[in-house]
């Protein structure tokens, strides 16, 4: 069981400890610092969907901004020019900022603009003191210039928050949540000791946030260490040491320091409770370890907690995967005894290792069996079967999942193409690759990567050197490593390629290695 915790980007480390006591950047009286962002294709999908009849004043006020923040030499210059403008929010102006800084995610300063000026323009329309925005504004701002690394913006908004007398936890557990993600603990650390600052409680709650945000992040060792020394401060609980435990059996799924953590708990007297379990049963029955699982399982009846769905599929899995059909078979029949509803999880838990020890037919069986019973495949119950089809009934089961509305997406074909390169079956790679395009999907990055490197592996350097030209057409990034590998194949076989052939791929007089000439 996965405790629940935001998932966030990570960011770029960009600013130092002034961060706590620096002068507001978000003050439009300086110039703002000029920072590079990390480059990051994220695929988000928005908290706030738009109201079905203001698209057009949504746009409109976007690009408002983004002109005003562009144009002007500086925040304060830009804030009067949205001052001194015709152009006004509309009187739903709160709901209206929240999805204009919802699309202004990926520019910060314009976010942070953005949320000036419509504080501003409360604060003349008359509007009621300090809760003329809405928290999810400021949230977002906060969110935003973190997300990007920003971290002087973010502080910035926070101590206007602060003077407006709206400042939340909320908004500083998000501060901590980007320094981690951005892997500066330090930094996460020292926020979180200066809320008292901030005159905003820093109770164990928005600790136990810290500590998520640390595990999340892969710094579990830094959020164990930090439970421990602060235990004068924040007694150690079942709770706490869940998140640690949560770390190492869902970030990492590192069995010794799960067993340390169990022991851990135990020397400073601290019982575990129904989630301890959960976790560990998890853990084990991730990694195969049938006997402690079912140990564990036993141990948390006889404590008196009750299993949840969860931990009955983990059941189901070790036992299917350790080739205990019909064990597995008792405890889905024994879910119903426990008033519990088999979800398309606990098949999943069957399929997938069936699949993984090439039972594929039994795995139809219970794909079957699980559509009688009205539960809907998902897009992992298809990528089970399509990891161990061949290229045939690949491109059938493609073909099924559209059918059924579930997927395929850019993910299935990254895995089918990985696939096939690892079976060296460069051509079927190639097939899967065709039909990408067939389902409307346009190949990412990772994608051509993938095919590239995989043709090169496998000798088709001309080939790869045609998808590898087609991403840079695309307007991707080259590659350094593969440039010197071209580089040193081209000059190598410089000859050969100027031939009578489809390509010359060197032409006499061309500059760039990589420039290819169409031969009559």
């Amino acid at each position: 069981m996965v405790l629940p915790h935001q998932l966030f980007a990570k960011a770029h480390p960009l600013q130092h400890a002034e961060d706590l006591s620096a002068t507001s950047a978000f003050g439009f009286g300086e110039k703002m610092h000029q920072l590079p962002l990390r480059p990051k294709r994220l695929r988000v999908r928005s908290p706030l969907p738009p109201a079905p009849n203001d698209d057009g004043e949504l746009t409109s006020f976007v690009r408002h901004i983004s002109q005003a923040s562009s144009a002007a030499s500086s925040p304060k210059d830009a804030l009067d020019y949205l001052l001194s403008s015709s152009f006004r929010p509309s009187p739903a102006a709160p709901s209206l900022l929240v999805r204009a800084l919802w699309e202004l995610r990926r520019d910060p300063e314009a976010a942070a603009l953005a949320l000036r000026w419509g504080d501003e323009c409360s604060a003349t329309s008359g509007a009621e003191g300090t809760e003329s925005l809405p928290a999810e504004a400021w949230h977002l701002a906060v969110w935003a210039a973190g997300r990007a690394g920003r971290f002087d913006l973010a502080w910035a908004a926070v101590r206007w928050m602060l003077r407006r007398g709206v400042l939340t936890r909320r908004a500083m557990v998000i501060l901590m949540e980007r320094y981690a993600a951005a892997n500066e603990v330090n930094k996460a650390v020292k926020t979180f000791d200066a809320m008292e600052r901030f005159k905003v409680e820093a109770d164990q709650t928005v600790f136990y946030s810290l500590l998520r945000a640390l595990c999340k992040s892969k710094n579990i060792e830094d959020a164990e260490e930090l439970l421990l020394t602060r235990k004068k401060f924040f007694p150690l609980t079942a709770e706490g040491f869940n998140i640690v435990l949560d770390g190492w059996c869902n970030i990492f799924t590192d069995v010794a320091e799960v067993k340390r953590v169990w022991r851990e708990m135990s020397n400073c007297c601290i019982t575990p409770d129904g989630t301890s379990y959960t976790l560990m049963v998890c853990c084990f029955s991730k990694v195969g370890n049938l006997f402690d699982t079912l140990r564990l399982y036993d141990e948390m009846k006889k404590r008196g907690w009750t299993p949840g769905i969860g931990v009955y599929n983990s059941l189901v899995y070790v036992l299917t995967r350790e080739n205990c059909m019909k064990d597995a078979k008792n405890v889905l029949s024994k879910i119903a005894d426990e008033g519990l509803q088999p979800d398309v999880e606990t098949y999943n838990s069957i399929i997938v290792p069936l699949c993984e020890s090439y039972k594929l037919d039994e795995a139809r069986k219970i794909m079957e069996e699980m559509i009688m019973k009205g539960i809907i495949p998902t897009i992992s119950t298809y990528h089970a079967f399509l990891k161990q089809e061949g290229i045939d009934e690949t491109l059938q089961l493609l073909k099924k999942m559209k059918e059924d509305g579930c997927g395929p997406n850019s993910d299935t074909f990254l895995m089918l193409i990985d696939k096939f390169i690892q079976l060296n079956e460069s051509g079927n790679a190639l097939r899967v690759w065709n039909e990408m395009r067939r389902y409307d999907l346009r190949p990412a990055y990772v994608h051509y990567m993938a095919v590239i490197q995989g043709l090169v592996k496998h000798g088709c350097v001309p080939r790869a050197l045609e998808y590898y030209d087609e991403m840079k057409l695309n307007g991707f990034a080259s590659d350094p490593i593969l440039d010197k590998e071209f580089k040193t194949f081209l000059l190598a076989n410089r000859d050969h390629w100027r031939g009578a052939g489809k390509y010359n791929l060197i032409p006499q007089r061309a500059k760039h290695f990589t420039r290819r000439t169409r031969m009559p």
